[in-house]
């Protein structure tokens, strides 16, 4: 897989890194921060008989392993919905979960509940995540998963699986964005089966659109 080396900005005062595989990494406290990763969705869906694809709990680790391998990390924050629902318990999709965590296990991992965590329950003990609720501060920063909740410090969130429409005259495509404003800035999901939910920048927000192993500004919409 390659690894592109993201997007160097400013956000309150810190440098942190637009990836293109939609996560944010923060160099000064070796952090990765995803949003939106969904272990579970497709459990979940065969659960209610829609035949769906297997392995996507998998990819989304191996999606992880990728980044670990390009960047210092010392800590991984999960901007909430890190389980899609309760069938996320299921036994196959634990033991995965396990066998990963077990060979990381000076890995911090950081867990701040969405709304999908609140009806899937929180993630197994074994797993060793700090499970905390929003807003979460840590420096300059208010780690939420909804991106309009009131909260001191500079919101970084997730929920909206934000994704750009890049329209040409015959075809359009729907690519992941960051939308970056002022005071927050939203992360596109993480997770490869979750979707997305077009947006269009407010005006004091611009769009970084995640494409391949690069990501660039939108430059007018």
């Amino acid at each position: 897989m390659s690894i592109g080396e993201g997007l160097a900005i400013d956000l309150a005062g810190e440098r942190v890194l637009l990836l293109p595989q939609k996560a944010l990494y923060w160099p000064r406290e070796r952090t990765l921060i995803v949003a939106d990763i969904h272990f579970g969705k497709a459990a979940s869906f065969r659960a209610l008989g829609v035949p769906v694809p297997r392995g996507t709990t998998s990819e989304n680790l191996a999606a992880l392993d990728g980044l670990l391998a390009a960047h210092d990390v010392a800590r991984i924050v999960f901007l909430g919905d890190f389980l899609h629902a309760k069938a996320a318990h299921a036994s196959a999709t634990v033991q995965t979960m396990l066998a990963w965590r077990r060979r990381r296990p000076a890995l911090r991992l950081t867990l701040v509940r969405g709304n999908h965590d609140e009806r899937a329950g929180d993630p197994s003990a074994l797993l060793d995540i700090d499970v905390v609720d929003e807003p979460h501060a840590a420096g300059p920063f208010a780690f939420c998963h909804h991106p309009d909740l009131a909260a001191d410090g500079y919101v970084l969130a997730g929920h909206v699986h934000p994704v750009y429409r890049l329209a040409g005259r015959h075809e359009s495509l729907r690519l992941p964005c960051f939308v970056v404003g002022a005071r927050r800035a939203i992360l596109p999901s993480f997770g490869s089966f979750t979707g997305g939910h077009p947006v269009m920048p407010a005006p004091d927000e611009r769009l970084y659109l995640a494409v391949e192993d690069s990501v660039f500004a939108v430059q007018n919409w």
